[in-house]
Formats: structure tokens, C-alpha cells, sequence
């Protein structure tokens, strides 16, 4: 029998080694889950963006939350228009100004309904959907499980409506909402059944599941999409608080859960909400990963392998209080494209 040296059974232990090392570490390297796009080809004009309480809010609000000094600059119809008119000028066309928690009760908070008033007239100048973000958190602000609680909420939504029919209609935000949870679908049932027939029921939705941020309270499985799917009409998806720490994982399941909720939604109208914030120091949210940039390379990638139905609308911006001039300008420059220079 032949025998090796240590010396020579060493080296090729390290050869193999370095070279098991190396090879995922290259084809890390070479891994491309996203694309970078700049020509616009993604973009539908139809984009939409979440907006404070302070767009609406009554006196109240203003107080309870230290805000005095907001108040006459949200109320001024100048400064409204100039941050209105330049939304529209992005393709941004469905506002979704926040108007939540809900009391426990099922009543909407307070609103100013002179403002809202004021806010529609600028919008429909520059032909904008108003659908204000209702709802608040599961079991705290809201009780989908009480039949009392419903109907007051849903009372609550008719008369918001009725004092103001130019309102595009509603969207229900409720954190977090389990998937499986059959009191919120039938939230949804009675809510639509009691809308005038040309309001718009939004719903801000949840992802599909992923093993980065496994929960069940806050990513919906196929099932119960499609649930909800089949009981509104317009869906914004909050793709988002991933816990994910790279860049290139992110990317990749950005571009899964394109695909996927393309699928899921049955043909209603899509938006997919991407993260314009900052949460520092929290598990699930990693802003140098999770951000506008990141997040649009890997929808990209989604939407070029799905080929964008006609269902899908665009983006939705989480949230217009924390953009900067340089997410409006990863905006501008890899999703809109040309036509805004």
C-alpha cells in the first residue's frame, strides 16, 4: 500500500476545503435576483401612496399628539395642491390618508370635514382617487368577531361616505390580521354588501408566508389571499418588515412574492407597497437591506418573469411622511423612468 505524507494529505484537505468554501461564495457572487430598470416599462401611472392622520384629522388630533404647530400648514390649500399636484406628476393616483384607530366602539376618529373637503377638490383637480385607511389594531381597536362591533364599524364607513360621496371609497388596514381568520372575511362581506355599488373596498394585505419572518398574524397563505381577493375590490399588498438582513435573499423574495400575488389576487387590482421607512433597532425591519431601492430591483425581476397582468396597477408608497429627496429620486430614476426627466 501506498502511503501519502501528512504533509500531502493536509494540502488537498485544504484544496478541497478552500474550493467547497469558494464555490457558494462564487456563486453568491454571480447570483442576480434583481434587475435594475430605468426605462419606465414597469410603471402604469396608477401608483398610490399612504398618507398621515394629519391630512384629515380634526382639532383634536392635532392636540392630543402635540401637533399644534401642523395644523394651519395642512389646512392651506396652496400647500396641499403643491404636494398633491406633485404626487400626481410621479403617476401617483390613489391617496390613502390615514384615518385610524378605530374607536373600540367601531366609530372612525375625528376628521376635519372642511379639510376633507378642501383635500377632495385639489384631488379630483388632478384626477386622484381618495380612499381613506381605516381600521386599527386586531382586538384592541378593532373586534371583527363581534357582530355589535361590525356594524358599528361598517355604520361608521357609510356615514364617512355619505357626508362626502366623493370619497373613491375605503381601505381597511387591520394589524395584525391572521391569516385564516373567518370574522375578518366576513367583515369584508358585510362591509361590501352595505357600499354604495361604486365605492372602492381597498384592503391593505398581507404577503404570502416565507421562513425569514414566519408569522401567521402578519403573511396570509394561498388560500386565504384569494379570500380576500374574491371580497374587495383593489388590493395593497405591504411587502415589507421581512426581518431579512441581505440584500440579495431580499431581492429574491421580493421577486417570489410579485409573482405570487400576481397569481393569488384573481384579477383584482394590485398595488405592491414597498418600504420607504427607517424602524431602526427593531428584528424585523433592516433598512440598509429593506428599502426602495432594494425593493424595486427585486419587484422588477418579478414582474419581467410574470409579465405584468392587467390587474396589476403599480407601487404604493409606505409612506409619504418619511420619503426623502433621495427615495423620490430612486423612484424617479428605477421605476418611472424617462418621462419624469
Amino acid at each position: 500500500m501506498r502511503i501519502i505524507p501528512c504533509r500531502r494529505r493536509c494540502k488537498r484537505w485544504l484544496v478541497a476545503l478552500a474550493i467547497a468554501v469558494a464555490l457558494p461564495l462564487l456563486g453568491y457572487a454571480l447570483w442576480s435576483p434583481g434587475m435594475q430598470i430605468t426605462d419606465g416599462r414597469h410603471d402604469r401611472s396608477a401608483n398610490g401612496i399612504w398618507m398621515s392622520h394629519r391630512w384629515l384629522g380634526d382639532d383634536a388630533w392635532f392636540t392630543d399628539n402635540k401637533r399644534e404647530h401642523l395644523r394651519d400648514q395642512y389646512r392651506d390649500a396652496g400647500y396641499i395642491e403643491a404636494e398633491l399636484s406633485a404626487l400626481a406628476q410621479r403617476g401617483i393616483v390613489d391617496l390613502f390618508p390615514h384615518l385610524t384607530p378605530t374607536r373600540p366602539s367601531g366609530v372612525l376618529p375625528g376628521r376635519d370635514d372642511a379639510q376633507l373637503a378642501r383635500f377632495l377638490d385639489i384631488a379630483e383637480q388632478n384626477n386622484q382617487r381618495v380612499i381613506p385607511w381605516v381600521g386599527g389594531v386586531f382586538e384592541l381597536h378593532c373586534h371583527p368577531g363581534s357582530a355589535k362591533w361590525r356594524a358599528a364599524f361598517i355604520q361608521s364607513i357609510i356615514t364617512l361616505l355619505d357626508d362626502h360621496p366623493r370619497l373613491a371609497g375605503v381601505q381597511l388596514n387591520i394589524e395584525p390580521w391572521p391569516s385564516g381568520d373567518p370574522d375578518c372575511l366576513l367583515l369584508l362581506e358585510e362591509l361590501k354588501q352595505a357600499l354604495p355599488e361604486d365605492a372602492v373596498l381597498s384592503v391593505a394585505a398581507y404577503p404570502p408566508p416565507t421562513r425569514w419572518q414566519p408569522s401567521s398574524e402578519v403573511h396570509w397563505d394561498e388560500a386565504y389571499f384569494r379570500g380576500v381577493a374574491r371580497r374587495c375590490d383593489h388590493l395593497a399588498v405591504m411587502m415589507y418588515d421581512t426581518s431579512i438582513p441581505f440584500e440579495k435573499p431580499y431581492a429574491a423574495l421580493m421577486a417570489k412574492w410579485t409573482r405570487q400575488v400576481i397569481d393569488w389576487s384573481e384579477g383584482t387590482p394590485l398595488l405592491l407597497g414597498l418600504p420607504c421607512y427607517e424602524d431602526t433597532d427593531v428584528g424585523y425591519h433592516h433598512p440598509d437591506v429593506e428599502n426602495l431601492s432594494n425593493a424595486l430591483h427585486g419587484i422588477h425581476a418579478g414582474l419581467d418573469q410574470a409579465g405584468p397582468p392587467g390587474h396589476y396597477r403599480g407601487v404604493a408608497l409606505y409612506s409619504l411622511w418619511t420619503m426623502d429627496p433621495q427615495e423620490w429620486a430612486t423612484l424617479d430614476r428605477s421605476f418611472l423612468g424617462p418621462k419624469t426627466e
